[in-house]
């Protein structure tokens, strides 16, 4: 091998080539990995293209692994997958492809290696290392995909025009590559991405939205996100986010751009979490700044209630993306709605009662908030970052204080529903739930603790107020 491999790969390699050698299928292992191997990046997962029956040879090759997997057929592609301890095995004869105009669906005939190279979508996918006995770890590389993996390049092998009219979801791909390898799109690759823009049309929402996960899970995802407004893709898959570029300016007062904050905001969180749904929550923290802008001659612009608005706005937006519907929009919708507070509540002397709200209503997601928080303070001007940085600090540490004394995160006032209909004798009505209200206002503002037997004489004085006695 033209790479150090692991006595795993190389074991898996020679059961490749001993089915092969059954068959009389020649059998490269290509793309992914091979690229990837090239890089010295970690990588499991591997394509086996033969000349041949794909199926067939997956057949073979799980006749010769112990335990013997189960063998997934994709009869519709002509493709076989089996899994060997935590590695993902897909095999395919070699092929090649014609496409029609309206569909991204190729008709699919038998091909040569060649064939099937020319059907990748950039030439370092397009490499190839030989399994076969004559020519063993032996590297095909018929578009000078060795040599665009040392500039650091993304091309397509043939021209950029026909790759992408034919697969439109590649022109995600070359931006995705991009930014996960920081790697540069050659000029005429780039440019027929603006070109043939129009064509990203016929991709599912999907597919689509596959690959945007993937960027924002890369080091520095406004590297792709960049990209996607400079082609003009942005404005095609998502135009709501497109919408935040650009500076208004009124009697010589203008904003910041809201689309480059944006994408800073990102990078700063993705500098130190992974968490792909808090990343999302950068994404769209100021999603409505733009229906929200007004300017005021005495204040300049102002964004007035963009994070209950933005808020507002993400289940659509997770319907229309595709996003799961479930704890993941209402963690984004939920940091969306309070990433102003904490730096708010600086205005307001950082009373414990404020405080007491935030870890309510922020519930276990106040670390992610606070986060998110910090990685919003992206102003030019040195001493107003210095001044919100003060502040950020402050906060976090009465959150930490409060947290300790009060133990409000995840909170269920002590007083329930059903204490409050049991000590008056009262059905399920309106008075039960101005009750359970008083008593967690009341516990919230300080004014009571966060006690049983407080909680329950608060409920008895209150309900004395109402008319109601205890039973």
């Amino acid at each position: 091998m033209i790479f150090a491999i692991t006595e795993e790969e190389q074991e898996i390699f020679r059961i490749i080539q001993k089915a092969a050698l059954n068959l009389q299928s020649p059998t490269y292992v290509i793309g992914g990995y091979v690229r990837d191997r090239l890089l010295a990046r970690e990588t499991k997962d591997l394509d086996i293209v033969c000349i041949g029956d794909g199926i067939n040879l997956a057949y073979e090759v799980a006749g010769f692994l112990r335990p013997i997997p189960r063998v997934t057929v994709y009869k519709r592609f002509g493709t076989a997958m089996l899994r060997h301890r935590d590695r993902e095995i897909e095999f395919v004869g070699a092929r090649k492809e014609s496409y029609r105009s309206d569909s991204r669906k190729p008709f699919v005939e038998t091909g040569s290696l060649e064939d099937d190279q020319n059907r990748r979508d950039f030439t370092i996918n397009a490499l190839a290392v030989s399994l076969n006995q004559e020519d063993y770890g032996q590297i095909i590389d018929p578009f000078n995909g060795l040599m665009d993996l040392e500039h650091k390049i993304i091309k397509t092998p043939l021209e950029p025009g026909r790759t992408f009219s034919d697969d439109p979801l590649r022109m995600l791909r070359a931006i995705r590559f991009a930014a996960q390898l920081d790697f540069q799109i050659s000029q005429d690759t780039l440019s027929a991405i603006s070109k043939y823009r129009n064509r990203i049309d016929i991709v599912s929402q999907e597919r689509i939205t596959i690959e945007l996960n993937k960027i924002l899970e890369c080091h520095q995802p406004s590297r792709g996100f960049r990209l996607l407004f400079q082609t003009g893709l942005l404005y095609k898959i998502f135009p709501e986010l497109a919408a935040l570029e650009g500076v208004d300016i009124i009697n010589g007062i203008g904003h910041k751009d809201n689309f480059y904050h944006t994408l800073q905001v990102v990078d700063n969180v993705a500098a130190v979490s992974h968490n792909l749904w808090l990343r999302w929550a950068a994404l769209l923290h100021d999603i409505a700044k733009p229906p929200t802008k007004r300017f005021d001659e005495k204040s300049g612009w102002t964004f007035h209630g963009h994070e209950a608005l933005g808020a507002a706005m993400i289940p659509r937006l997770f319907r229309k993306l595709k996003l799961p519907l479930d704890h993941k929009m209402k963690y984004v919708q939920n940091l969306v709605r309070l990433h102003l507070r904490p730096i708010s509540l600086t205005n307001e002397n950082i009373t414990d009662s404020a405080i007491r709200r935030l870890l309510f209503e922020a519930g276990d997601d106040i670390e992610d908030l606070m986060i998110l928080c910090r990685a919003d303070i992206t102003s030019k001007n040195p001493n107003k970052v210095q001044r919100y940085l003060s502040n950020y600090e402050m906060v976090r540490k009465s959150l930490k204080e409060i947290e300790e004394k009060d133990r409000i995160r995840n909170w269920q006032p002590p007083i329930t529903g059903e204490i409050i209909m049991e000590t008056f004798q009262i059905p399920p009505s309106r008075e039960v739930g101005v009750l359970k209200t008083a008593i967690r206002e009341a516990i919230l503002d300080g004014q009571i603790p966060n006690e049983y037997d407080d909680a329950y004489d608060y409920m008895l004085e209150k309900g004395r107020e109402m008319g109601l006695e205890k039973k």
